[in-house]
């Protein structure tokens, strides 16, 4: 007799706290995903907006945030194999702007008081999110780089940048690195950079090199920088949290959206939009070490590089608001280097603020992909977040 793979009453228990949360206003609707030693289940629940009657579908199209930035990464090691790319090489021949680097005295201190940079920014840096710059744990311009960077209007945040990439990449390459490259971990910069790199080094957009490398083979046909007028009708009202009244204010609507095609810059951190079942083929090519249904995207090796943890422990502890206890960062990828209160070690994946999560756990054969229309509060994330994973676990027979 075969072992269960899941638990049905686990199962059941988990659409069950999910559903909970929406029909108590929490969130008007969710899609999720998990799979398990190759049997997969897929749920939508509640409805496309606030009090709205249209109910949610498998193939509604949601914002990926930050769920990107492993798509990037893939991108970025395609390249690689293709040899067009060397990690520990310097960006400063596809991208000039960075080059001759100068680097603050002090993180806080006045931005015209720097001293030249000890090395290049390397590829490998950008991946890592070790570059020298990103975003800043304080109150917003609360240090002279930060009110540069917003007076450029270049600073990390929750929206995709509106200037042209060229642009974008002048504007901050005429500031410094708030540390060395290499030394310190800084969030979403590095992966905005690396989405300008691998469109130079490809001599394609970087939607145009996604597609034809990653996309079509992996069949994600609805994934993309943009949503077309054909599929707005897919994309549901995003919300955030209204601190006045504790219930939910739109942070994006669909005939307005920000995500309307087409888009001004491809955000290689946060710029795509995608389903449930295109994401799912994504992290089953990951799962599988790189091949997808017999066709391989990228080497065993590199997949395993890019799982692998690239940080020091005190860059770690230093960034342990976003990384979270027992989290670390690989090529483009969060990594768990201890067994969390929700993953087991060695699982990798990411969260998204505009409400998405994904992870894979190589030792249970396990994917899971939750995708929300609520933004996250903070690096913490929503109580969603810990109900659907907790619950994804407890579905595991012993």
């Amino acid at each position: 007799m075969s072992k269960q793979v899941w638990s049905q009453a686990g199962l059941e228990r988990l659409q069950a706290v999910v559903a909970a949360q929406v029909e108590q206003g929490a969130l008007p609707g969710v899609v999720y995903a998990v799979s398990r030693q190759g049997e997969s289940h897929f749920e939508a629940i509640g409805t496309m907006e606030v009090a709205g009657e249209r109910p949610m579908t498998r193939d509604a199209i949601f914002r990926l945030a930050s769920l990107t930035k492993p798509v990037s990464a893939v991108a970025t090691m395609i390249l690689v194999e293709q040899g067009r790319l060397k990690l520990d090489d310097a960006i400063d021949r596809w991208l000039p702007e960075l080059s001759e680097r100068r680097v603050l005295v002090h993180p806080d201190g006045p931005i015209d008081q720097t001293v030249p940079a000890k090395r290049s920014i390397t590829v490998r840096d950008l991946l890592t999110l070790r570059l020298g710059i990103g975003l800043v744990l304080k109150a917003p311009g609360s240090t002279p780089i930060q009110r540069a960077m917003e007076e450029a209007g270049i600073a990390p945040g929750p929206h995709r940048p509106v200037l042209p990439p060229d642009e974008w990449l002048m504007r901050l390459g005429s500031l410094p690195l708030i540390y060395h490259p290499g030394d310190e971990w800084m969030y979403e910069t590095g992966s905005e950079i690396l989405g300008i790199l691998i469109a130079r080094a490809s001599g394609r957009s970087l939607e145009g090199f996604m597609r034809e490398q990653i996309f079509e083979p992996l069949q994600m046909k609805d994934t993309a920088f943009g949503v077309s007028a054909e599929q707005v009708h897919r994309l549901p009202t995003s919300y955030m949290t209204n601190w006045e009244t504790g219930g939910l204010a739109i942070h994006d609507e669909p005939s307005s959206s920000r995500w309307l095609a087409p888009s001004i810059f491809n955000s290689g951190a946060s710029g795509l939009v995608s389903t449930v079942d295109d994401y799912f083929a994504f992290y089953h090519m990951l799962m599988n070490k790189g091949d997808f249904e017999g066709e391989r995207i990228l080497s065993a090796s590199s997949v395993e590089m890019m799982t692998s943890d690239q940080l020091t422990l005190s860059q770690r502890v230093a960034n342990r608001f976003i990384l979270n206890e027992g989290g670390s960062w690989g090529l483009g990828v969060g990594i768990a280097v201890e067994s969390t209160r929700w993953f087991e070690k060695g699982s990798f994946g990411w969260n998204g603020g505009t409400g998405t999560s994904a992870y894979i756990d190589p030792e249970n054969e396990m994917i899971g992909i939750l995708l929300t229309q609520r933004m996250m509060d903070s690096a913490e994330p929503t109580p969603i977040f810990d109900d659907f994973w907790t619950h994804v676990y407890k579905a595991i027979p012993n």
